[in-house]
């Protein structure tokens, strides 16, 4: 908000053509900037770095637009309100293009009070501690962990704080709900841990059912990213790059002929975000993965599109299977690779169970990449509509049906689609 005040010129979302999430970052980058320049004259000046860092004075108008901000001042809360709103509505397009909603938003600007009154009620358990400066802590050192601070000497909140409001207003909001999964980055493991343990001795029971989804960063061919200094990933770039990729590769397969344009694109879209999705979803959680865009939208091998493609290519048998399929088979000599077929289809239900316990998507991803695989053998080994037999051929066009059920519901987990034709 500040650099937007200082170096801004009244921009908005619309004077610069700029999604309104890309126009703010644009502002926190420029804020970084200056500060940097800032604590780099001060040093030069003989000033210790710490010294500089605290008394630099762009961090000394942002401490302050902080307390005015916390105090209600009218101007302040506007602008606030205004660039928010920009990042909402910018976000907002993001998650729509991926596919992704959300039932409830919870905001830290609602919940830092609750985190605040909760603060003044470990002071009065004895959980909390306020030092002479005025500033609250918790000792966590005879739990191996250290001195946390929950509340800073000018009164104002931390994360800590905000994360203690939101958890207990969350309970609140939904008090039958069993548990509660964070899905944040690794880097944030102690934060995680402090938390916890916080709400454990403050005598709330429910944060034995706490859960931290710790995922692994995940870095590009550039390295790693940094939204302070600005080196980092658009997701709206690269969801356009994957879509492009995905262009290039199915034009370079030739089997679009007969599409109209916006069917292309719409394809086009659907292979690039699926490719993008699994990618990164089937790699564990835990474990940090180089992102390829070239490696994932490859139609061969454990990625997205070949998944896809062996879906749409039995919706392709499933069309001309131009007779009734729909009667009970009620005898029938498996053959061995049918036998294989149904013996994964089979396990579908228990690998949803084991992602669930594990919190890991993993699992049903690469589940659906064997089911794919052991699909292909059988299609390799077997007649489907050539089969003279009228018994067989109906059970094969039955079984190629019960498999693209199950790759669309595994693929309707991850949240990404299939299409009919490819």
């Amino acid at each position: 908000m500040l650099a937007w005040q200082k170096f801004g010129n009244g921009e908005t979302p619309e004077t610069s053509g700029l999604k309104g999430d890309k126009l703010v970052g644009k502002y926190y980058v420029a804020f970084d900037k200056e500060y940097k320049q800032q604590i780099t004259a001060l040093t030069s000046k003989g000033i210790s770095e710490e010294e500089a860092k605290k008394q630099a004075p762009i961090i000394i108008e942002a401490q302050k637009m902080l307390l005015d901000w916390e105090a209600g001042d009218e101007k302040v809360v506007q602008l606030w309100k205004t660039m928010n709103q920009w990042v909402y509505d910018g976000f907002a397009q993001t998650y729509k293009n991926l596919g992704v909603d959300f039932d409830s938003y919870y905001y830290e600007s609602n919940t830092y009070l609750l985190g605040k009154e909760v603060v003044q009620m470990g002071l009065e358990m004895g959980v909390f501690e306020k030092d002479p400066d005025g500033s609250v802590w918790i000792d966590l050192t005879d739990d191996g962990l250290d001195r946390k601070i929950v509340l800073r000497s000018d009164g104002t909140a931390v994360y800590m704080t905000q994360d203690i409001g939101t958890a207990i207003q969350r309970v609140k909001d939904f008090p039958d709900v069993g548990g509660m999964v964070y899905t944040v980055g690794n880097e944030q493991d102690y934060h995680f841990k402090v938390l916890f343990l916080i709400l454990k001795k403050l005598g709330f029971d429910w944060s034995e059912n706490l859960f931290h989804l710790s995922y692994g960063m995940v870095d590009l061919p550039s390295g790693k990213m940094k939204s302070r200094e600005g080196t980092v990933v658009d997701a709206d770039d690269l969801i356009d790059d994957m879509t492009q990729t995905a262009k290039e590769l199915s034009e370079e397969l030739g089997k679009l002929e007969e599409y109209s344009e916006e069917e292309k694109e719409r394809l086009y879209k659907i292979i690039g975000l699926g490719a993008l999705k699994y990618y990164i979803l089937k790699v564990d959680p835990k474990k940090r993965i180089l992102f390829n865009p070239e490696e994932s939208v490859d139609f061969a091998g454990n990625t997205g599109p070949f998944i896809q493609y062996t879906y749409a290519r039995i919706q392709s048998i499933l069309r001309k299977a131009n007779f009734d399929w729909s009667t009970t088979i009620a005898q029938l000599e498996l053959h061995e690779k049918e036998k294989e077929l149904l013996k994964q289809i089979e396990l579908y239900p228990e690998v949803i169970q084991n992602a669930a316990q594990q919190h890991s998507p993993a699992l049903i991803a690469n589940y659906t990449y064997d089911l794919v695989k052991e699909y292909n053998s059988f299609y390799q080994s077997v007649s489907i509509l050539g089969e003279e037999n009228t018994t067989k051929k109906i059970f094969r066009v039955q079984l190629s049906k019960k498999v693209s059920d199950t790759i669309k519901s595994a693929f309707s987990l991850l949240g990404i689609e299939v299409p009919e034709r490819m």
